[in-house]
């Protein structure tokens, strides 16, 4: 359990975090005013390695940032693409946005539930896909929406799911 506090956690950056993640949030920071403004930026580069932020990584990110961990783990929690828990190798957003769901995006849902079988928030046990649902892509007249990983799929059909599926072999 994390308990987060306005105190900056003193941590060994350089046994948590690569060097490469280090360098790259350096170069993050010298764009910036002030090094807390590269947060987003820093946690997108951590989250490339294993495809969510860990509690270690994020005390890391906090004290590189000079930010409490309390206001860091709120910048976390807001973006819905930033992961505090361990996903698939393949992430499913599904929009369930009033356009997708006037467009049959729940009964896409429950098709990627049984074809999966999992619930949206789970990871099949292979730990191929993560499901989760997101409020809009930005796909309005192509619903029923999805995004896989960084690709967007729209007019996605129920027949077509198996077919999708495997091209994140």
């Amino acid at each position: 359990m994390m308990i987060l506090t306005d105190k900056k956690p003193r941590v060994n950056v350089e046994g948590i975090l690569t060097s490469e993640e280090i360098h790259e949030i350096e170069h993050h920071i010298g764009h910036y005013p002030y090094p807390r403004a590269a947060c987003l930026d820093a946690l997108k580069c951590v989250q490339r390695r294993n495809g969510w932020v860990d509690d270690a990584q994020m005390n890391a990110i906090a004290q590189m940032l000079s930010m409490s961990l309390a206001d860091l783990e709120g910048v976390a929690t807001f973006y819905n693409r930033i992961y505090r828990q361990p996903v698939g190798r393949h992430v499913i957003l599904l929009c369930d946005s009033i356009a997708c769901f006037l467009m049959g995006a729940e009964t896409l849902a429950e098709a990627f539930q049984r074809e999966l079988g999992i619930q949206f928030g789970q990871t099949t046990a292979d730990g191929r896909f993560t499901l989760l649902p997101i409020c809009c892509l930005g796909n309005c007249d192509k619903g029923p929406t999805l995004m896989i990983d960084e690709d967007t799929h729209g007019l996605v059909e129920v027949t077509s799911i198996k077919q999708l599926l495997e091209k994140y072999v």
